[in-house]
C-alpha cells in the first residue's frame, strides 16, 4: 500500500505521532513530510530522466 507498509502498520504510526505530537502540530507534519515525498520524487524523476537522455546520447554515438 504505502511503501510496502500494510493499513495496520501506517495506523500504529499515525497513533504513535499522534500520541507524540499532540493534535495540533499533526496538520503540519502531515504538510512537511508530503512536501518531503514531493521533493523526493521530483529529484528521483530528474535523476531517471537524465539517465534516459544519457543512454539515448550514447545510442546515437554508437550509430
Amino acid at each position: 500500500m504505502f511503501g510496502g507498509f500494510g493499513w495496520q502498520e501506517l495506523l500504529v504510526v499515525l497513533l504513535i505521532a499522534l500520541i507524540i505530537f499532540g493534535p495540533s502540530k499533526l496538520p503540519e507534519l502531515g504538510k512537511a513530510f508530503g512536501q518531503t515525498v514531493k521533493e523526493f520524487r521530483k529529484g528521483a524523476k530528474e535523476i531517471q530522466d537524465e539517465i534516459a537522455l544519457e543512454d539515448k546520447k550514447e545510442e546515437k554515438a554508437e550509430a
